[in-house]
């Protein structure tokens, strides 16, 4: 069996996702499951992106420890600089820097020749090499890169010190046949490519990532790039999770293996999916709700029959459990912390207090807890880093099929003032959010608004997800509630305040940088 590295991108090209914001907490706490998970490197972000983006770097890798963390850096010093401040403390720091390589890119975005191109890249891997242990070289748009210059470029940069050389199909262009071939001319034409690990980083923009990454493990690749769920720009990447359990399952024919937890798959999609607010559809391969779902009477049958008739994937395979813990208002706080401490989550003796007095008041109207709950208050309680900002205190919504809606909202200023407002809607949430807004006093524009339930039943807990944009900047938010309503304020004064974070980050950047 070979061994096939993951290298996770969730926190790099995932958060360039449209409308996808993660703050610090929130990249920590999915940085913390991936290791769980099992994948080999992370990439936490481009270091000389922003000051936040530098910091959040640097917590992952002075916080991980099992796999290697990572930083993307174009082909310029300073850019390295800053990765390697991020990145030192790592466990095994490693540096993934790229320059494009295909004749658009080059007339039109760098505005270089080819040989130029070349001396850019070997100088920027020879640089990298006087830092970095392991240094991982792509080259931007290959598959539509001309292929004898393609393999010139490599040559040289694996001459300079590159470890890993990845081949992105960054625009989603290539077939899996097209793909695999790229791979085998570069090892029939790469003197040295045996010195080299091949890498493969797909996008998903024909619906061909999953399969052009496993075309190019046919083809001798060893580490295959992606993100969780599939999230990533435009029509995402690769969905690692469908890449791993495709190699276990087909292991016979792949004859490949990763060193993936494939029960922390479920587990690590639905963080992912909570904390990004990108709903995984119900057939999505693997961690759709659907994807052990059978509905056929014939497959029905077969199933009860024999699972392997129409199941290939067994549920508990990836982390699908039917008989997960259920906590009830008579759970003690001992079972209510170990039951945290299992879902992978690690919190303050102040987070547990503050998380267990809500959790009681929530069993006191839900009958049942499940994880999913739990996750969800776990994930509602990280937002209290906003606390310095607005505060819901309360909502009182009107509704009648004959009357107007009328919503009255009270919050808490930064510095403890009680501010009320009201006003009406076409509908309960409008009125609301339009009370709300004359409550900020600002011009905030709803561009989004999802919601969806946590568990099942009439007491499920209702999770609202928003985008929100003022001053042509636009934020996320997400609310938790057993009322539909009150997680939509929930959500809209999450959005809101993490703007405002957003801003006095730059604020303090600019006065930093004076």
């Amino acid at each position: 069996m070979r061994k096939i590295n993951i290298f996770d991108t969730t926190l790099r090209d995932g958060e360039q996702s449209a409308g996808v914001n993660l703050n610090l907490h929130e990249k920590l706490e999915i940085a913390r499951q991936l290791e769980r998970l099992g994948v080999d490197i992370i990439e936490a972000g481009f270091p000389a992106a922003s000051k936040g983006d530098f910091q959040a770097v640097q917590a992952i890798a002075q916080t991980v420890r099992n796999c290697s963390v990572t930083g993307l850096s174009r082909s310029v010093q300073s850019d390295i600089d800053a990765a390697w401040e991020a990145l030192k403390d790592g466990a095994e720091p490693r540096l993934h820097v790229f320059i494009a390589t295909s004749p658009i890119h080059m007339q039109y975005k760098l505005r270089m020749t080819p040989e130029q191109v070349v001396e850019t890249a070997v100088e920027s891997v020879r640089y990298a090499k006087k830092y970095f242990p392991i240094v991982q070289w792509s080259a931007e748009d290959a598959c539509r890169s001309d292929l004898p210059f393609l393999a010139t470029i490599v040559e040289k940069v694996i001459e300079a010190g590159a470890n890993v050389i990845n081949i992105p199909d960054t625009v989603g262009y290539i077939t899996p046949k097209q793909y695999g071939d790229i791979f085998s001319f570069l090892k029939k034409n790469v003197r040295n490519i045996e010195k080299i690990s091949l890498s493969a980083h797909c996008h998903d923009d024909l619906g061909m990532a999953v399969a052009n990454s496993l075309a190019a493990i046919e083809a001798g690749a060893t580490q295959i790039e992606g993100t969780i769920n599939g999230i990533g720009e435009r029509a995402g990447n690769a969905a690692i999770e469908e890449v791993a359990v495709a190699l276990y399952i087909r292991k016979d024919y792949y004859q490949a293996e990763t060193r993936l937890n494939l029960q922390e798959i479920k587990r690590t999609s639905s963080l992912v999916s909570k904390l990004t607010g990108m709903i995984v559809p119900p057939n999505k391969a693997i961690v759709g709700k659907n994807a052990f779902a059978h509905e056929s009477g014939i497959h029905q049958d077969g199933v009860l029959k024999e699972k392997t008739t129409y199941e290939i994937i067994s549920p508990q395979l990836v982390g699908v459990q039917s008989n997960s813990m259920v906590l009830g208002k008579h759970s003690g706080r001992h079972a209510f912390r170990t039951r945290i401490q299992e879902l992978g989550y690690s919190l303050t003796e102040e987070e547990v207090n503050r998380l267990f007095a809500r959790f009681k008041d929530l069993a006191d109207k839900k009958k049942d807890i499940t994880d999913d709950d739990l996750i969800a208050l776990i994930l509602d309680e990280k937002l209290d880093m906003y606390k310095n900002f607005y505060q819901l205190c309360s909502i009182q919504v009107q509704y009648g099929t004959n009357q107007i809606p009328t919503a009255v909202v009270v919050l808490k200023d930064g510095e403890g003032n009680d501010i009320q407002e009201a006003a009406t809607g076409a509908g309960s949430v409008e009125a609301l959010y339009n009370a709300l807004e004359k409550a900020l006093q600002i011009p905030v524009t709803l561009l989004d608004y999802r919601i969806e339930s946590v568990g099942s039943g009439r007491d499920a807990l209702a999770q609202v997800y928003v985008k929100v944009s003022l001053d042509r900047k636009e934020a996320s938010g997400r609310g938790t509630a057993q009322d539909v309503l009150e997680a939509s304020a929930k959500a809209y004064i999450h959005a809101v305040n993490r703007m405002f974070v957003i801003e006095k980050m730059k604020e303090e950047q600019a006065l930093a940088a004076q």
